[in-house]
């Protein structure tokens, strides 16, 4: 028991011999919401952070419309619509150049399209177009007859 009473007193003055000191105890918040320091800073990160993501939102909205739309426009449907309206667009074109300098040449004509007027007379030596858009606008064409070549 000897050794054993040795330790504890050996321990005891060890620790008695070390100097304890002691502060003061404070508290700080770290968040400079509730602190106060560099509140103006933390307010504008908020601040561009908030922006940001609404911004990044919006562009993010924006493009996936876009490729609806882009889809909605290449769908075969779509592609096969868009390649019979060009082509009866070429066949009336082509119908009225004929009309107008064919070898059966007609004297007047009138072709409504999309709520769009074409009118043509020939007078012998003129040929002459009235374009009438849906508004009522018109635009007034006037071409020669014989010298008009490609």
């Amino acid at each position: 028991m000897t050794s054993e009473k040795t330790k504890i007193i050996a321990s005891t003055l060890l620790w008695i011999a070390i100097p304890i000191t002691a502060d003061q105890m404070t508290h700080k918040f770290k968040s400079p919401s509730f602190s106060g320091t560099n509140t103006s800073s933390h307010y504008l990160t908020i601040e561009n952070q908030t922006f940001n993501r609404k911004a990044d939102i919006e562009a993010e909205i924006k493009a996936y419309q876009e490729e609806l739309e882009r889809d909605a426009e290449n769908t075969t449907l779509a592609r096969f619509i868009r390649n019979l309206e060009s082509r009866i667009y070429a066949e009336l074109s082509r119908q009225l150049v004929n009309n107008l300098f064919g070898d059966t040449m007609s004297t007047s004509g009138i072709l409504e399209l999309e709520g769009n007027t074409i009118e043509y007379f020939i007078d012998g030596d003129f040929i002459t177009l009235i374009i009438t858009d849906a508004n009522g606008n018109s635009t007034e064409i006037t071409l020669p007859v014989g010298d008009f070549y490609f």
